[in-house]
């Protein structure tokens, strides 16, 4: 294995905390892009429309086994009910570890208001997923014999459920998600390479919308807080989007600030340092009729990193069987 391999390898594990190749889907950023299905269940058939998402990752562009991610997801309602459902489909590849999986969910949402003006609904969601789990060691060995690696490409499979509920109240939402609910045993390492079986995730995001009357714009804070069970790692989200009205559908954009709680240390000449990840997510999009269309680009602001490029993604969206819009409220995820 030669250096650049290596480098490689530790720079995965110093910095990929935000969303490691062994843990299920990836959590990143795409939420924002019109996207929160892909990590809260309960999100399923929400909107007037059904919707189908396709994403695409790419980090470090020229990096040789550079992670990348494509997802596509498909939710919607069950004719008038107030049942959804909805499937994610993703392949994810991490230097030599990467991994297949998709799931399928069930949603159910509780009306509280008098009639169906006034939002304010309670959902749940229950996603099932199966995920295949793969470390290629064959390039390993093509320096000589080490007794501790196979050389074969190791795989497993392993069952998993992400449960989850959302509340909307006008133009306030609050989202709580238990992802990777099962113990899996599998080829699973954290960062000091133990194996592990717990994948268990919570995330925990909270938003609101506000507009002038008449006004085509409208401006959505938002956060995000994530903890990993087995590590104990936690960070959070802060972010801001901002919405335009136009004649043919809307413009949207904003930026996310990511930050970690949990440090890493490094060596600093003669002594040693630690630093917090932190990421810039500036994304922007648009909805031209049914098509959504978005652009994510996140940049870690870190000292010591792997390379001082950004992580790019496409997502290309459709949205069909569209209903009327019910609700009088600004509330971009429903209406």
């Amino acid at each position: 294995m030669n250096l650049k391999k290596y480098c490689l390898i530790a720079s995965l594990a110093l910095f990929s905390q935000i969303g490691n190749a062994q843990e299920g889907l990836p959590i990143y950023s795409d939420y924002l892009t019109d996207n929160y299905y892909l990590i809260h269940p309960s999100m399923a058939g929400v909107a007037n429309c059904a919707k189908v998402r396709l994403t695409a990752r790419q980090q470090w562009f020229g990096q040789e086994e550079a992670p990348n991610l494509q997802t596509l997801s498909v939710n919607g309602r069950i004719g008038d009910s107030q049942s959804a459902v909805g499937a994610i489909f993703y392949n994810d590849k991490n230097g030599y570890h990467s991994q297949t999986g998709g799931y399928l969910t069930y949603a159910h949402h509780l009306m509280f208001s008098r009639n169906e003006i006034d939002l304010n609904m309670l959902s749940f969601g229950l996603s099932a997923g199966l995920i295949q789990y793969k470390l290629d060691e064959t390039e390993f060995l093509a320096d000589g014999y080490d007794p501790i690696i196979a050389g074969v490409e190791q795989s497993a499979t392993n069952f998993n459920v992400d449960f989850g509920f959302s509340y909307h109240l006008i133009n306030f939402y609050a989202h709580a998600t238990v992802k990777n609910v099962l113990n899996n045993e599998g080829i699973n390492f954290n960062e000091q390479g133990l194996s592990y079986d717990n994948l268990r995730t919570y995330l925990i995001s909270a938003g609101n919308t506000f507009s002038k009357y008449n006004s085509p714009w409208s401006y959505e804070p938002s956060i995000m807080y994530m903890n990993r069970d087995a590590t104990d790692e936690s960070s959070i989200d802060v972010n801001i989007k901002a919405y335009r009205e136009m004649d043919f559908g809307k413009l949207w954009g904003g930026i996310s600030y990511r930050r970690s709680f949990d440090g890493a240390e490094f060596q600093d000449g003669a002594g040693v340092s630690s630093q917090k990840l932190q990421y810039f997510t500036p994304f922007f999009g648009v909805d031209y009729n049914n098509f959504v269309f978005a652009y994510t680009y996140s940049y870690q602001v870190n000292s010591v990193v792997f390379n001082n490029g950004g992580f790019h993604q496409l997502t290309l969206g459709y949205n069909f069987n569209c209903r009327r819009e019910k609700y009088e409220c600004n509330c971009p995820a429903i209406n």
